[in-house]
């Protein structure tokens, strides 16, 4: 769950991105896990997915240790936060809590390294 005020815009990275409504500061919570919003789901059931339906849940879900098995689908806009190599969010210390590793200028593109969210991407470094 978001918890700072955001907005969605196009990305010079990747398609749509996420942004900034607000400066925040470094050290602010930005995002949180949230059961009831944030879903876990079985690996199997995306699996079992149609396909358009499988192809949203593979883009947009992130894998976490906590959860073997199974991937994250963020209920908000979390998802549209794309990856850097010089991310201004840090997750590297929880699977659950996502801060901002520096000061964010209102505007500015949210991003996080995915090779601390998610295995799959760590497990491809070619991928940057």
């Amino acid at each position: 769950m978001l918890t700072v005020p955001t907005f969605i815009a196009e990305s010079p990275i990747q398609g749509f991105g996420l942004y900034a409504a607000a400066p925040i500061e470094k050290g602010d919570l930005i995002w949180r896990f949230q059961p009831g919003l944030d879903a876990v789901v079985a690996d199997a059931l995306v699996a079992a997915l149609p396909p358009v339906a499988r192809d949203f849940a593979e883009r947009y879900s992130i894998t976490s240790p906590k959860f073997p098995g199974a991937v994250i689908i963020h209920g908000d806009n979390t998802r549209f936060i794309n990856h850097s190599t010089d991310p201004n969010t840090d997750n590297s210390s929880s699977d659950e809590l996502t801060f901002a590793a520096r000061d964010i200028m209102k505007g500015e593109e949210i991003t996080a390294d995915y090779k601390h969210c998610c295995e799959v991407y760590a497990a491809n470094p070619e991928w940057g």
